[in-house]
């Protein structure tokens, strides 16, 4: 095998690999959000429905707003996560183009 044939094979399995795991956080943090709006808004209501939060009902406030501050705290987790996958992977030194 030539040097150039393995460095092509190597390149593809980090590409390979890095892309899964980027797959898998999108998937992780997708069903935390799903979890976050049905769970709290939706099917959880009535359990929350007993605490309040300035003077809205838990269950009302998760519906309303909760799920909105969730998915913004999972934006910011994401760029974390890709940040660290990135250097891992030195994909910001790479020129794949």
């Amino acid at each position: 095998m030539t040097p150039s044939r393995s460095l092509h094979i190597n390149t593809e399995h980090r590409n390979t690999t890095y892309w899964r795991k980027n797959l898998q956080y999108l998937a992780v943090l997708l069903c935390l959000w799903f979890g976050v709006s049905l769970g709290c808004g939706i099917l959880f209501i009535d359990t929350l429905d007993r605490f309040e939060i300035g003077g809205f009902k838990l269950g009302f406030w998760f519906a309303q707003q909760g799920s909105i501050y969730a998915f913004v705290a999972i934006i910011f987790t994401y760029v974390f996560l890709m940040n660290r996958l990135d250097k891992q992977y030195e994909a910001d030194k790479r020129d794949d183009a």
